[in-house]
């Protein structure tokens, strides 16, 4: 028998709205962060460079989620603008993991594809995630820009960073969920300055 429900009880879909409303309230407190951001992902773009991304389980989806709009197109036609979601060669992902660590299978990417005009997108809701880590620090020896995209504090990753977008809560769901509004923004602000 369906449970009946109580109307006067708020659902876990509601209950899940109202966090996120209260998440997204908190955003105007980063967006120094987001425009600082997009200023280095431009000037990446315009100097020839590759946009990175890196990420592990849904932040690895929202890297690749993420990297195609900016090779695909977001809003509007424009050219397309290199970039890259690290996590996509399953060959390569698989060999590193098992020649060297999974801690390394970002940062050996880093170091094969990565330049000096580039940008690392490194998205750990956590900012603790040791691959993570590895990646930005390896981007960091070449001269790589490092964005993060955390929560909290931003953990680890915060000071490995040039940019850090640190979304106010310890939810990842609801992080994730910033992650992607921030994500969005980032690709519309690049392609604005594409055309």
């Amino acid at each position: 028998m369906a449970r009946e429900v109580n109307l006067m009880e708020q659902t876990q879909f509601e209950k899940n709205i109202a966090e996120h409303k209260q998440v997204l309230e908190t955003l105007g407190a980063i967006s120094a962060e987001v425009e600082a951001a997009s200023c280095l992902i431009v000037q990446s773009l315009q100097s020839g460079g590759c946009i990175m991304l890196c990420g592990n389980g849904g932040s690895a989806a929202d890297a690749q989620h993420i990297a195609g709009e900016f090779v695909g197109r977001f809003l509007k036609e424009r050219k397309a603008l290199p970039s890259l979601a690290l996590h996509t060669n399953t060959t390569v992902m698989t060999a590193i993991g098992n020649d060297y660590s999974f801690d390394a299978v970002y940062a050996r990417q880093v170091e094969a594809h990565g330049t000096p005009k580039d940008v690392l997108i490194a998205i750990s809701t956590s900012g603790s995630s040791v691959n993570i880590l590895r990646a930005a620090e390896a981007a960091r020896k070449i001269g790589i820009k490092v964005i993060g995209l955390t929560g909290g504090s931003g953990g680890s990753l915060k000071p490995l960073c040039d940019v850090c977008i640190c979304v106010p809560s310890s939810s990842t769901p609801r992080i994730q969920e910033m992650h992607i509004l921030i994500g969005h923004t980032l690709c519309q602000m690049a392609e604005a300055s594409a055309c």
